[in-house]
């Protein structure tokens, strides 16, 4: 059973820049393909970015792309979201999630475990 903790969530104006970080229980961390997903209210959990598990491949939504970086650090079994350039619409709870199998994985249902969620809000 793999646990996933989000942080760095918060209030940002528009335009500014936030990190978010997952950290993961499990040892063998290395041996996942890493996600970010959001979830507006009202809205369906949107993909957002994704990562090997040798952080050689990453792959994101055309929303954030150009703008959100994700990596990982498989040392501390840590996963990160760099959002810059931050607008309105990026307003949601976003998730990280892990995926036992696949190189990337962009869609939820085959991620196997899933954290509870980091509150960001931009302001406009």
């Amino acid at each position: 059973q793999v646990q996933l903790v989000e942080s760095g969530g918060g209030l940002v104006q528009a335009g500014g820049s936030l990190r978010l970080s997952c950290a993961a229980s499990e040892r063998t961390f290395r041996n996942y393909v890493m996600g970010w997903f959001r979830q507006a209210p009202g809205k369906e959990r949107e993909f957002v970015a994704t990562i090997s598990w040798s952080g050689g491949i990453t792959y994101y939504g055309d929303s954030v792309k150009g703008r959100f970086t994700i990596s990982r650090d498989n040392a501390k079994n840590t996963v990160y979201l760099q959002m810059n350039s931050l607008k309105p619409e990026d307003t949601a709870v976003y998730f990280c999630a892990a995926a036992a199998r696949g190189t990337i994985v962009v869609v939820t249902t085959r991620y196997d475990y899933w954290g509870q969620g980091t509150q960001v809000t931009v302001t406009s």
